[in-house]
């Protein structure tokens, strides 16, 4: 019987365990296929709080992980399939049914993961050029020129926010308008820094070998004509996907599959339940904020548990 089992170990999670275990509640973190969340991809980390030279995103979750673990937290492998929620205690079935625990609390912190174009060359350049996070990798652009792929908000939000740093922000649709909301579009269009690629696609990212980008290959949807487009960053802006499919019909969730909490708490719609980080957050999508919703998720799970017991 566990006190508390963690879903994910982001800095949503990491940090739940950190704030649990010095509870004294040796709380069991699940770790699933991502070791470290998002920031398990990311090279350089500059706006986490606390370290002026900035720091690896796969170092800073291995030490969120040591701390954690110094203070009796537990991190297993392993992937939740499912979550029985209609019994008290809870079962979680791990790996298909190769083992079930049984949890007094469970805080759900597994994130989201960005959409992505699945191109072989997109998955070896992560990191290396190329990004799903604007806000996180935009100041590595300075005075260089980037595209950004998407037409909704966030592809519309993340080149405006580009434009700071960068001299040309080109952005690559494949439609011949935009999906994002009108003060979006105006607000694109009337940046002198923004040029646009209509019906456009890209099949390829360069440079894998020289592992660094140097532009993409992109076709018209309507001409099928092929041509090379140059920049030194590419930004993938096309959503994200919550990874919270273990609850759907158990949770509520909003439309796009992201877990409803009663703010300002981290509490769900089932008691004992309790949500943090990037399955919740489909705005802010920082580390520092996965990590402050991370603990607000501890402090809750432990004043749950003083309640009940």
């Amino acid at each position: 019987m566990e006190n508390v089992v963690i879903i994910g170990t982001g800095c949503a999670g990491l940090t739940s365990a950190i704030y649990t275990a010095r509870a004294n509640l040796e709380p069991l973190v699940i770790e699933g296929d991502l070791a470290g969340g998002q920031l398990g991809t990311t090279t350089d980390v500059e706006n986490y709080p606390g370290f002026p030279e900035g720091i690896m995103g796969p170092v800073l979750t291995d030490n969120m992980r040591q701390q954690a673990t110094r203070f009796g937290a537990r991190v297993e492998r392993g992937y939740v399939t499912e979550v029985k929620a209609d019994t008290t205690p809870f079962q979680l079935v791990i790996d298909e049914g190769e083992r079930t625990i049984e949890a007094k609390t469970v805080i759900m912190s597994a994130g989201a993961s960005p959409r992505y174009l699945g191109l072989e060359s997109e998955r070896q350049l992560l990191g290396y050029g190329l990004s799903s996070c604007a806000t996180c990798d935009g100041a590595f652009f300075r005075d260089q020129e980037v595209a950004v792929v998407g037409g909704g908000d966030t592809a519309m939000e993340d080149s405006l926010f580009l434009t700071r740093f960068a001299s040309k922000v080109t952005i690559i649709h494949r439609r011949d308008e935009l999906r994002a909301s009108q003060i979006m579009r105006e607000r694109a269009f009337e940046n002198e820094k923004i040029e646009f690629l209509w019906d456009t696609v890209v099949t390829d990212v360069s440079d894998v070998e020289k592992k660094e980008v140097t532009g993409v290959q992109i076709q018209n949807v309507k001409t099928q004509a092929e041509s090379f487009f140059d920049c030194q960053g590419v930004f993938i802006a096309i959503g994200h996907v919550p990874n919270t499919k273990i609850f759907d019909g158990i949770l509520d969730l909003d439309d796009e599959g992201y877990i409803q909490v009663q703010h300002p708490t981290t509490a769900t719609n089932i008691p004992g339940i309790f949500a943090c980080g990037d399955c919740v957050d489909h705005i802010y999508r920082q580390a520092v904020t996965a990590a402050g919703t991370g603990c607000s998720a501890a402090i809750d799970a432990e004043r749950y548990l003083a309640e009940h017991e």
